[in-house]
């Protein structure tokens, strides 16, 4: 059930994001997607923290794969994609992208699971989840 249109979040580099070379540091594509990831969900409605309360439910990342295309610097005003691509049970997987205006610079697919946040035991996504997906 792909979205039709992927959602987008901005996000500006900041020092802290950068390595010694000046380029953003490699791991930190993986905080900008978590971060347009936890902006997309909040625009569908689904606080995290709201959800663990009501459900017990969180999600975790059960498998990356990121292709780094070009750098990022130093105040660059990067633009973070959100494409819903799988919906199972207890699953969702999500490609994501980094661009800085029209130049691609990583793209990745996420996995991220649901789980009981106590025992960290796969759960279904909850059902208003599920239809906000849709």
């Amino acid at each position: 059930m792909p979205n039709p249109t992927p959602f987008r979040h901005r996000l500006r580099v900041y020092w802290e994001d950068t390595d010694a070379g000046g380029v953003v540091f490699y791991a930190n594509y993986l905080k900008f997607f978590e971060r347009a990831r936890t902006e997309w969900l909040r625009a569908l409605g689904v606080g995290q923290q709201a959800l663990r309360a009501a459900t017990g439910a969180i999600f975790i990342v059960t498998e990356t794969r990121v292709r780094y295309r070009r750098p990022a610097r130093l105040d660059d005003l990067l633009e973070v994609s959100v494409e819903l691509r799988a919906s199972g049970r207890a699953s969702l997987t999500v490609n994501q992208a980094a661009w800085r205006a029209d130049e691609l610079l990583a793209e990745g697919e996420i996995r991220i699971g649901c789980v009981d946040a106590g025992t960290f035991r796969p759960q279904r996504i909850p059902t208003a989840i599920v239809s906000a997906l849709r």
